[in-house]
This record gives C-alpha cells, structure tokens and sequence, in this order.
C-alpha cells in the first residue's frame, strides 16, 4: 500500500503514536510518506526512539521499493497540550500535502493523526474535522463518516452539528442517499456482498409510532421500506437496541447523531475503533479518538486505534482494487 500519514496537531498525541505505529509497521511491504515538521520529528524521537529506517523527500517522487519517507514541513514552535494557531496551521498542511500527494497518484489511502478544531479555529481554517475538510477538497456531497471496530461498525447520519439541528437535517431525501452510500461502502470497500443494515430511530421510542414525534412514521419508515429487501431494517429504539445486543446481527448501524452511536461504539472498542471516511476517492482512516493534550509529550499514548487505522487503510485499498479488476 502506498499511503500518506498526517502528523495530526503537532501539540497532542498524534506523532507520539505514529512513530509507536511505525516502530510494529514492516515499512518492506508498503510505501509510507510521513508528512511533518522535521523539528517535531527530532524533538517526538526523543520520546519514542525511532527504530525504522527512513529518507527525507524533497520532491513528490514515487517510491516503487518499499520503505519510509518523511516529507518536512516548514519549523514550527511546539506547545505540548495546548492546542495553538501555529499548531493548527501545521496540522492543516500535512493533510493538504497529502492530498496533493493522492491528486497526483503518489498514494493510494491517508491515515490520519488527530487534529483540534480549536487551533483550526485559531487560524481560520472553517472546517469542523478531516471528514468534511477531504470532502471539500473532492467536491463530494454524498459522504459519511463511519467507524469500524470489532464489537460493530456504525455510521452518523449527522455529525458535527447541534443537537437542536438534527431533525431539520434528516429528510427523505438525505436518508435515502445515506443509505445508497453505505450499501455500497460495504459493498465495495468491506468486501460484504449482502450486508444488513440497522437504522436507529431519531426520537426516544423511536418515536412511539408518532405519538412522541413523527420523523419515523413521515421518513424513517418509508425510505426502509424500499431497502428492506436490501438488507436494511428499523428504525429501531436505541436503548433497547443496544440492551438486547442486536448489534450483533447487523454489518453497519446508523445512528442519527453523534453520541447516539459514538458512546456504545467507544465503551466497546475505544483502543481498537477506527474512524472512515465513506465516499471519497481517497481512502482516508483514523484513530478513533482525539489529541489527547492532557497527556501530550508523557510517552503513555496508545497507538492501538491508529495500528488499527493503517491495517483498515490497507484492507479497503486491497478490495477496491479487487473490485476493479
């Protein structure tokens, strides 16, 4: 696999894990550009000793043998556990040296470190996360943000939106291009021919067949009527959902907004999860977690998550190109 890794926000955890990841990644098998500043690098080098073999790059070069390319970006002023302009502005970088680096068919996937929207915010960049950031860039408006792990995978409906808003953003229309997307996702990238796809209700009871509210009776049920025979059930009551463990029948839930899925998804795969970004033509995973500046720069971050992310990014590259030939 030829693939971009991302520093992340230089002031959290994200280049302690990547070189904890590099350290386990046998580097013979893939092309690995490793986008960062090369001060960040020596000074994250000191808290975890380096123990693979690596080049700087200058130049956007494909690398046919295998191997670990560092491309440095310009110095930048570390602040360990705060999250800064300057800190942002780099982490900001990094993904835009990785799409350029996609856009001219250097790498086939990104995985990407944590970043914090507050040093975005801090320099102006108006995106909430990568997910809508790499969708931008693509021009994609049909795409979603999944998590996979090993208890269940689970896909948002919405994402970084108020909860206040949620019900005026889920329409027919929205749903039923949802729902496109994710049979097709794991179809295509998870390699599951005849998934089955669980969908949450909006509202408590799921709306108590509309006594509560009536999303579920106007959309919900309407546009899972004609997937059912796709392999798409519901909506179902979350709680209850969750309680009788019916995750365990299904490839993929869809949950309506962030905590709704995210709180059962991390209690069960916290250190293994990993973030998925359906619908772009880059392959793009994550850690399932943020930058944890609470123990930025301490050498006691967990790169499981982000060891999940890379062998992710390396199974979908393997089944779209399956799918293609």
């Amino acid at each position: 696999m030829k693939t971009a890794i991302t520093c992340g926000d230089v002031n959290g955890i994200g280049p302690e894990l990547i070189l904890k990841a590099l350290n386990k990644i046998d580097s013979n098998k893939h092309s690995i550009f490793f986008i960062i500043p090369k001060n960040v690098l020596e000074f994250y080098s000191e808290i975890v000793p380096i123990q693979f073999s690596y080049k700087f790059v200058e130049t956007n070069t494909v690398q046919t043998s295998g191997g670990i390319f560092i491309f440095p970006l310009e110095h930048t002023r570390l602040e360990l556990g705060v999250p800064t302009a300057e800190s942002g502005r780099t982490s900001f970088q990094s993904i835009k040296q990785a799409l350029e680096l996609f856009d001219k068919g250097i790498i086939e996937s990104i995985v990407t470190a944590p970043i914090s929207k507050k040093s975005f915010e801090k320099v102006g960049i108006n995106f909430p996360g990568h997910t809508e950031l790499l969708a931008d860039h693509f021009g994609e408006k049909n795409f979603g943000m999944f998590f996979a792990g090993g208890e269940f995978n689970t896909a948002l409906l919405t994402i970084h939106v108020p909860l206040k808003q949620v019900s005026n953003l889920i329409t027919y229309e929205k749903l039923d291009e949802f729902i496109q997307l994710s049979l097709s996702t794991l179809k295509k990238d998870f390699g599951i021919a005849s998934p089955k796809i669980a969908l949450l209700g909006l509202n408590p009871h799921a709306g108590e067949n509309g006594v509560i509210s009536d999303e579920e009776e106007n959309i919900f049920k309407p546009v899972i009527q004609k997937y059912i025979s796709k392999g798409v059930e519901g909506p179902f009551v979350p709680d209850a959902f969750f309680g009788l463990k019916l995750y365990k029948k299904y490839d993929l839930i869809i949950g309506c907004y962030h905590d709704q899925v995210l709180i059962p998804f991390k209690m069960m795969n916290f250190s293994s999860g990993v973030n998925f970004t359906a619908g772009l033509p880059v392959v793009r995973t994550s850690p399932d977690h943020g930058t944890a500046f609470d123990i930025a720069g301490k050498g006691i971050a967990d790169e499981r998550s982000f060891l999940a992310a890379f062998n992710l990014a390396e199974t979908i590259v393997s089944n779209r190109n399956l799918n293609n030939q």
